[in-house]
């Protein structure tokens, strides 16, 4: 969940920069880019450690 979650973040983001690149209509400013993408890199850490719990809790570490 979480990692489709960041998925789906870090992709408007990536459309926020492509918009602002190749047709100079960004629909985020400076501070909500920032935002986007620490949300993204946020939610991408939860997952990883979810992930890494579930295995320990599998392998009974």
């Amino acid at each position: 969940m979480f990692l489709t979650a960041s998925l789906i973040v870090f992709v408007i983001y990536f459309a926020n920069v492509a918009l602002g690149a190749f047709a100079a209509s960004a629909f985020l400013g400076d501070v909500g880019e920032m935002l986007v993408l620490f949300a993204a890199s946020i939610l991408f850490v939860v997952a990883i450690l979810q992930k890494e719990a579930d295995r320990n809790k599998k392998n009974g570490s």
